[in-house]
């Protein structure tokens, strides 16, 4: 039984050192003897009692069962028919580039949280940037995950890994020229009601799908937004299919005004919608019947729609355009964020947006749009150095006044040139 300095009993390979801290020793699976550290007493057995844990429940790591022949394995076993083909290259050149030259030839049981530290700080000196690093991070995650499953390991050595984002991220909003020119092409096609209405409001995608008439409140011009629409596989289902769910957070419950544009979209779009459910082909989805926005046989509208159907705007655009003058693709985040950037560029408060997009925190909105408002900054020292060079002017225009006032009152003459 090892002992503290005053001789108290601390317990079988526990000892306190000349300089206060506390060592455990115990002996691996391998017969090698480790020690561990710690400050205080219930430190160093808390710290002994997990490493005899782990060694007692820890499998056997083949010594041939490498990270690179276990990357293999996982693409085959986990991933061949989970993944489409261009996402299984893209896993393979992420590992041959990125992964396999520095950890490849280690066995699993041998890597540590420090290596796969390691290996991000290398990519990050390398020049790659955030995505490469979050990549990685994730492809090594899942890997060691499986691994677990597979009694190969029993911990994760790349969860607790924190990437930060360091390079800049510059978010698609339409320029105005760009604007008027992907209008003016919508124009008049299927979907240009609902772009025009995601441009005037700022309203998430799902969240304009998820619209019916009873949301809109005309005579207040008011849309209310309570609720969003999402197109994928949840628990039970047997397949993606559409629900109907709340918003993103609790402060997206909203009202947004309607201008004199959205206005128009949203009674061309009711017009619309009742055109096409009197139509014997319609075979609106049970649940869904009342949905503002939908698909031409009156199904409701999914994010992949609305990103093809601007797709093909862009290409009408593209197809007059010469190759250096080609307009860029866009999401449909495109729009919230252009309703945002028109909002600060009008001089829109700060916190009003943050309320109109919904956003949990005004520091949301400010982090976002720091772009607009480094631009809304210039103008106003511009506008402050008008402001004060009038001041200045009026103060000179008072001191000639007071001046000829005076001069006046002391029946002096004076000539003024």
């Amino acid at each position: 039984m090892g002992k503290s300095l005053n001789g108290r009993e601390l317990g079988k390979g526990i000892s306190q050192r000349k300089d206060g801290s506390y060592t455990a020793r115990y002996v691996d699976r391998y017969g090698v003897r480790k020690s561990l550290y710690a400050s205080t007493v219930n430190d160093i057995k808390q710290k002994l009692k997990v490493a005899k844990f782990e060694e007692e429940n820890r499998f056997i790591t083949q010594s041939n069962v490498t990270l690179s022949k276990w990357f293999d394995k996982w693409l085959e076993v986990y991933k061949n028919n989970a993944v489409r083909i261009g996402t299984k290259t893209g896993y393979i050149l992420v590992f041959e580039k990125h992964i396999k030259p520095f950890l490849g030839y280690y066995d699993l049981g041998e890597i540590k949280t420090s290596d796969v530290r390691r290996l991000i700080n290398k990519l990050e000196a390398d020049g790659l940037g955030y995505a490469t690093q979050s990549r990685v991070k994730v492809m090594l995650t899942d890997m060691f995950d499986k691994a677990i499953m597979d009694d190969l390991i029993v911990k994760n050595p790349a969860k607790g890994i924190r990437i930060i984002r360091k390079d800049h991220f510059e978010r698609r909003v339409f320029s105005k020229e760009e604007q008027i020119t992907f209008f003016e092409c919508s124009k008049g096609t299927y979907f240009d009601n609902l772009f025009v209405v995601a441009v005037n409001t700022g309203m998430r995608i799902g969240e304009i799908c998820a619209l019916t008439w009873d949301d809109i409140d005309l005579k207040a011009k008011r849309i209310r937004v309570n609720k969003t629409l999402s197109y994928r596989k949840l628990e039970g289902d047997k397949k993606r299919t559409f629900h109907i769910g709340p918003p993103k957070t609790t402060t997206s419950n909203r009202e947004i005004p309607i201008s004199s544009a959205c206005e128009k979209a949203l009674k061309k779009q009711f017009i619309l919608r009742n055109n096409i459910m009197s139509r014997p082909k319609a075979k609106p989805l049970k649940g869904f019947e009342d949905v503002l926005f939908v698909s031409r046989n009156g199904w409701p509208l999914c994010d992949q729609t609305v990103i093809d159907a601007m797709d093909k705007i862009v290409n009408e655009i593209n197809y007059s355009r010469d190759e250096g003058e080609q307009f860029q693709r866009v999401s449909p985040h495109c729009f919230r964020h252009t309703f945002a950037t028109r909002c600060f560029e009008a001089g829109i408060p700060p916190k009003t947006v943050q309320v109109l997009l919904g956003h949990a925190t005004l520091d949301m909105t400010m982090n976002l749009y720091t772009h607009v408002l480094e631009d809304k900054k210039e103008e106003a020292l511009v506008a402050l150095n008008d402001y004060y060079f009038d001041i200045e002017q009026q103060k000179e225009i008072n001191i000639e006044d007071s001046f000829r006032k005076a001069v006046l009152d002391s029946r002096k003459v004076v000539s003024f040139g």
